[in-house]
């Protein structure tokens, strides 16, 4: 197989591993319940001082726990605003996104355009000699093996355990969760906290990942907006979350090749919204029906699978404060 086309897809894996990590994190936390919408400038602000504290410590792990930390006291904030203080979720969150974004920025300005600790690719022996799939899922750095795992222990933690079990039901219905002994609101403060961590994460694995360092106009803007919307996208699955951040890497790394191809004349701003027309597409098509009727021609215990697989509603209780004085 042609290697500038194996290269291709490896840098499609790279690129989407920070879309990943922060949908997985947007995904644990509105599982519970809360919509962190301040992901866009939590990314921003994790990236920069993430960055910074790797510079000036020239430690990368510090960098990245750094990173971790601010995402999780912006996190920490929307869980104040919207679970203790029963402010509006949305807005509470979409103030963040602007304070923190503009906070990178302004503190960022000492830091722009300068060498720092980078993440180094890990060559996983054995399976990097795999032909074809060695060359595209193992040879990363840390940070494409993590969101991997994350996959993973997201998808059983979610499905295949107690706790995950008690996740989905303080989403779904927190009165009933609550009924059966469960804290209903100090989970929803963890598994917030616990999601911020990995948006940080995210900002993370761009300025000491693949896209290493600070610049005063950061690449990486506007992704927590992305970021959000695979989430909607994936139906709040993570497989179907990591395959929308697949999908987005995918179509950019396209419209780049396209655009360095004289050859083809196509509009770049028409490639940048493939992936927003895919997604309202697969919506409009799960939410109206069609998938549904297709599902009813297979054996039923695959429909079960296939419409928890494909499933777009968000959880019945997400962005509704839980008090248990109602109950």
């Amino acid at each position: 197989m042609n290697d500038a086309f194996l290269n291709t897809l490896n840098s499609i894996i790279a690129t989407a591993t920070p879309l990943i990590i922060a949908s997985l994190g947007e995904t644990i936390t509105e599982r519970a319940g809360v919509i962190n919408l301040s992901l866009n400038g939590s990314i921003l602000l994790a990236a920069m001082l993430g960055f910074a504290a790797a510079s000036v410590t020239s430690s990368l792990w510090l960098g990245i726990f750094v990173a971790m930390i601010v995402g999780a006291l912006v996190a920490l904030l929307v869980a104040v605003g919207s679970i203790s203080l029963r402010q509006d979720q949305v807005a509470v969150g979409f103030v963040l996104t602007l304070l923190a974004a503009d906070l990178a920025k302004f503190l960022g300005s000492d830091f722009q355009n300068i060498p720092g600790p980078t993440a180094r690719e890990i060559t996983i022996p054995f399976l990097s000699d795999i032909p074809i799939l060695g060359t595209v899922f193992f040879q990363h750095d840390g940070f494409v093996y993590f969101s991997f795992i994350l996959l993973i222990v997201t998808w059983i933690f979610l499905f295949r355990s107690r706790l995950g079990l008690s996740l989905r039901a303080i989403g779904e219905r927190p009165s009933a969760a609550f009924s059966r002994g469960v804290n209903v609101n100090l989970q929803r403060y963890a598994y917030t906290l616990l999601g911020g961590a990995l948006v940080g994460l995210a900002g993370a694995s761009y300025s000491l990942g693949i896209k290493a360092g600070w610049q005063a106009s950061p690449a990486m803007d506007g992704d927590g907006w992305i970021a959000l919307a695979i989430v909607i996208f994936g139906g709040w699955h993570p497989a179907r979350v990591a395959f929308g951040a697949y999908l987005f890497a995918a179509l950019r790394s396209l419209a780049s090749v396209i655009q360095r191809d004289p050859n083809l004349d196509i509009p770049i701003v028409l490639l940048n919204t493939l992936p927003w027309i895919l997604m309202i597409l697969t919506l409009a098509l799960v939410s109206g029906g069609v998938i549904d009727r297709l599902l009813l021609m297979l054996p039923l215990p695959l429909q079960r699978r296939l419409r928890g697989i494909l499933r777009s509603n968000p959880p019945d209780s997400l962005g509704q404060p839980f008090e248990k004085d109602a109950v």
